[in-house]
């Protein structure tokens, strides 16, 4: 179990790419955001994850721990989520997901084109390290 900002909670996520296959982990992150986000404005906002947070089991969440969540995974700075910085935040909360990511990252930087990209993510996902 790990602890992020005063929440506890168990990284299924390796098991679920197990179980799942790399393709079938991805379209479940993506299923988790659709759960979560504004249907109007296709992004999870503070209102959003505040009105769904039941869905995790988080219903007692206060205000500052919900801008919280939404702070840690708002990499360009809007104030909400968008669908890759909700699978990035994902991921880095998830130890096991993250040990090779420099490995990963590497390799979708010298990638010349997307499908090299996809199948890192993949072999990464499937191997637990980026393809060659």
């Amino acid at each position: 179990m790990a602890c992020h900002n005063g929440v506890v909670f168990e990284d299924f996520f390796p098991a679920m790419v197990d179980k799942l296959g790399a393709e079938g982990f991805m379209k479940e992150l993506c299923n988790g955001f659709r759960l979560l986000m504004d249907e109007e404005r296709g992004l999870i906002t503070f209102q959003s994850l505040k009105r769904n947070s039941g869905l995790l089991g988080l219903e007692g969440m206060s205000d500052e721990e919900v801008r919280s969540m939404i702070k840690e995974g708002d990499l360009n700075g809007d104030g909400c989520l968008n669908e890759m910085e909700f699978c990035t935040l994902m991921f880095r909360l998830s130890p096991a997901m993250m040990e090779s990511s420099v490995e990963l990252l590497e390799e979708a930087f010298v990638a010349d084109d997307h499908d090299q990209i996809s199948r890192a993510w993949k072999s990464h996902l499937v191997l637990g390290k980026p393809e060659r």
